[in-house]
């Protein structure tokens, strides 16, 4: 079973690149830091994933090769229209946006890739809010028998990502 603690560390991102973008402090270059906090949140939830199906995850910062392999793997997830044609885009916020001093994201690309990863996370399931999918209730149950008796408890976030694991069963 995979570790669903990089799904909870990827919306953390998302929500830390959402709080600066609302306050971006009247300087360019803090957006940088919400660049990168977008970033790692769509490379988290692709190597999430990746693992959930049994992939050993490379140690790459590369959403277009992470993207490829979910494609060639079945991992159980949606690649968004947006995250494929901005995936190599995405990668270079990696770096750009923590090495390089006169890197800066450009406020209009960083409006549009907030709401674009939000959409990305969310037809993912990765949200607070039950997932559609499992607001019917035979679903969410033969889910849980899914589940060892001990992750059973657990919260609407975990099982939203637990759903990612075990789509196909359900």
């Amino acid at each position: 079973m995979c570790d669903i603690r990089l799904f909870r560390s990827a919306m953390m991102d998302y929500e830390t690149a959402a709080m600066i973008w609302r306050n971006p402090y009247n300087d360019e270059m803090i957006l940088n830091n919400a660049a990168y906090h977008l970033q790692q949140a769509v490379e988290k939830v692709l190597k999430g994933a990746l693992e959930c199906v049994g992939v050993t995850v490379p140690n790459t910062h590369k959403i277009s090769k992470l993207v490829k392999m979910i494609s060639d793997n079945g991992a159980n997830l949606i690649i968004t229209d947006w995250i494929d044609d901005h995936s190599e885009m995405l990668g270079e916020w990696a770096a750009q946006t923590r090495y390089d001093m006169d890197f800066l994201v450009e406020k209009r690309k960083l409006d549009i890739a907030i709401a674009e990863v939000q959409k990305f996370l969310s037809v993912n399931g990765i949200q607070s809010e039950l997932r559609e999918e499992l607001c019917d209730s035979a679903r969410r149950e033969r889910l849980l028998k899914c589940l060892p008796e001990s992750k059973q408890n657990c919260s609407t976030f975990e099982l939203n990502c637990y759903f990612i694991m075990f789509q196909k069963k359900v």
